[in-house]
């Protein structure tokens, strides 16, 4: 007998399967699903948190999240930067917000284990008693001081 030739997406379907190109445009919209619904769910925390961008955008692609708009300071800017950030899947944030009031920007720190506010502001400021200055600056989504985790990011003002 020897091998025949059918076209591929003519005939009965039995469901033998998807081609790969119909899983990957699949997956690529149920991605595309996930992203927006990622997206909605941040913005709608970041108001919740009191933080008002105007014109906030957050486009998320694969571990990517793009953030625009316009912060009122360089405070809420580094706080949108860090809620973002801080989720689970995300692992670059592409900040291009702009500020309507300049600021310094503030120095950030990834929590490693081990660490806390007082071993934290021990390392920047030289004073462990400061840490009440890096748990304000990391409010509201820092609730309670002894509640940070390894891989967390936080900000690290100046001090005046």
């Amino acid at each position: 007998m020897g091998l025949f030739s059918f076209i591929k997406n003519a005939g009965a379907k039995i469901g033998i399967g998807k081609s790969t190109a119909e899983e990957a445009a699949e997956k690529r919209a149920e991605a595309a699903a996930a992203n927006k619904k990622a997206e909605a769910s941040l913005k709608e925390t970041i108001g919740d948190l009191g933080l008002e961008v105007k014109n906030l955008n957050i486009s998320i692609d694969g571990e990517k999240a793009t953030v625009t708009g316009k912060a009122a300071d360089q405070t809420t800017k580094e706080k949108v930067v860090l809620v973002v950030g801080n989720v689970e899947g995300i692992a670059q944030v592409d900040d291009q917000m702009d500020v309507e009031h300049k600021e310094p920007e503030a120095q950030f720190h990834t929590v490693e284990s081990g660490d806390t506010l007082s071993k934290i502001a021990k390392k920047f400021y030289g004073n462990a008693m400061k840490y009440p200055v890096i748990f304000e600056a990391n409010k509201p989504m820092l609730k309670d001081p002894d509640k940070i985790y390894p891989g967390q990011m936080l900000r690290i003002p100046n001090l005046d």
